[in-house]
């Protein structure tokens, strides 16, 4: 355990492990993120499986698709054929490394590209077969595809690479992550409109020598954490100086947690939950989650519960990001998900802008001490009131007449406890429920 006097505390109950002061630097300005005890029910704490779940978003099956992947097929079909073009000349993602990102496999091929460096692209020989109509030549003409694919997006990367810059002076050189973040800086600021960017960072798996026995703030662990958090520093304060925070939001995720209590070889074992962190200026500062409980008789293999169903998340940045509609991310998991609304900061609103005759909205969801909650009525008596899960009855927000159009009622819910609710939009013309979730105070 960290001793209490190291912690970086950020709220009155949390804190970060003490060389994490970039992360702690960008939650203080509003640039920073944390989804606790986030995970998937009856966790699989093999690497492969659970690995596998994490990338495709789905639980229940063995799925050949990432999430991301299956979102991309739905945007762009016919991939990879008929792409890149005028219309969609850049790739759609990229993997930074040599291997694709199995989250942007989709039904016909992956929609990343694999990128090492960006200003050392190459060009790979495409073969002289052509497709004959048999069995090999329909492999070989798949396969020309993908090269020639390969060698339009390189020189697309190269370019922008080229054009592009970096303006922080925080990267380290011997920071694999932060030379990764600083290229893909590169990239975003020479204009390559690629979406979704995919970095890894190995080396959790610390089932011994975690810390050291003389200092537990040191160690394997420490110096991860700690390059993780000077490298999205670096990016973050690089995407500031280069004007581009507002274009740019990042997450982090790993297959599983550790346990609680630690192994005889000073380490940690295969866990369940974890948390997860999102950054940048849209995503403003909160904390979503409640602190794990933990007891003073630890279960052996004891692992920190699940909370928050990690497809919840990736639902909402779909939503509130990529500005995918409701019922399409739906579509992409085999369970109902729920939407949070992560982008606090700069977030243009989309539901609010967008809410239409037939549906009610809740906002900010998460929400602290207050929520709004909007919707459409015709000159109709109308009641509001907030349920909890069990269909308690919390609190009536509006009885009455209204007056037809839109309605926005404010809620103070400073009296509430954290945790999930409904609010329930009676009328005349129907009855509207909408789940939203409160957060613990900042």
């Amino acid at each position: 355990m960290i001793p209490q006097n190291s912690i970086l505390g950020i709220t009155s109950t949390l804190g970060l492990h003490p060389v994490m002061t970039g992360m702690r630097t960008m939650f203080s300005e509003g640039k920073m993120g944390i989804i606790q005890n986030v995970g998937y029910p009856e966790q699989n704490r093999s690497h492969f499986r659970s690995t596998d779940i994490w990338n495709s978003g789905i639980v229940n099956s063995n799925a050949s698709t990432g999430w991301l992947g299956r979102n991309f097929d739905n945007l762009y079909p016919n991939f990879p054929s008929d792409y890149p073009n005028t219309t969609y000349p850049d790739p759609f993602a990229i993997s930074m490394g040599s291997q694709v990102s199995a989250t942007c496999q989709g039904l016909m091929g992956n929609f990343s590209h694999t990128v090492d460096n960006p200003t050392d692209t190459f060009n790979l020989a495409q073969t002289g077969a052509v497709n004959d109509g048999t069995y090999f030549g329909s492999h070989m003409d798949f396969l020309n595809t993908i090269i020639g694919q390969t060698n339009a997006y390189g020189t697309e990367v190269y370019n922008a690479a080229t054009n592009g810059q970096s303006l922080s002076t925080l990267y380290n050189a011997n920071n694999p992550i932060a030379m990764q973040l600083r290229s893909v800086a590169k990239m975003i600021s020479g204009g390559l409109k690629t979406k979704v960017y995919v970095l890894n960072i190995d080396g959790f798996d610390t089932h011994d020598s975690q810390v050291l026995s003389t200092d537990k703030t040191q160690g394997n662990h420490a110096s991860l954490l700690k390059t993780l958090s000077d490298a999205v520093f670096a990016f973050q304060d690089d995407l500031a100086l280069l004007n581009l925070e507002q274009r740019v939001a990042g997450m982090t995720y790993s297959e599983f947690g550790r346990q609680v209590a630690s192994n005889a070889s000073i380490g940690t074992d295969h866990g369940d939950a974890a948390p997860l962190f999102l950054f940048g200026t849209c995503i403003g500062q909160l904390v979503v989650g409640s602190n794990p409980v933990i007891g003073n008789q630890i279960v052996d293999q004891e692992g920190v519960p699940m909370h928050i169903d990690f497809r919840d998340v990736y639902a909402s940045i779909l939503h509130n990001w990529f500005q995918i509609p409701q019922s399409d991310v739906q579509a992409l998991f085999e369970q109902t998900v729920t939407f949070y609304g992560f982008l606090n900061g700069c977030s243009t609103g989309l539901d609010e802008n967008g809410l239409d005759s037939t549906k009610g909205l809740v906002y900010p969801n998460p929400a602290v001490s207050q929520i709004t909650i909007r919707f459409q009525a015709k000159n109709e008596w109308t009641k509001v009131e907030i349920f909890d899960l069990l269909g308690n009855s919390m609190k009536v927000v509006y009885d009455g007449m209204l007056s037809g159009g839109v309605h926005n009622i404010p809620c103070d819910i400073s009296d509430l406890t954290l945790g999930e609710y409904f609010a329930t939009i009676t009328k005349q013309s129907g009855v509207e429920t909408i789940k939203w979730t409160k957060l613990k105070t900042i």
